[in-house]
């Protein structure tokens, strides 16, 4: 099985139900207690909107490429 990398914590809200969403649909597939193995990195969401009313994009991009390479 392969590992999902999951950058979560846009809202820790919609984090849980993709975690959820992605768990129930591994059971579905291969049955029984199976569940995806996966790594989630959640950031503070208030950081990103911050950057987002200041629009510094740039400085964004930045933060959200880190998280994906630190996953």
């Amino acid at each position: 099985m392969k590992t999902i990398g999951l950058i979560g914590g846009m809202s820790w809200e919609s984090s849980a139900e993709y975690y959820r969403m992605i768990n129930e649909q591994v059971r579905d597939r291969l049955g029984s207690t199976h569940s995806a193995q996966s790594i989630m990195l959640s950031v503070d969401f208030a950081e990103i909107e911050a950057l987002q009313h200041q629009g510094q994009w740039d400085k964004l991009a930045e933060k959200m490429c880190h998280a994906a390479r630190q996953l």
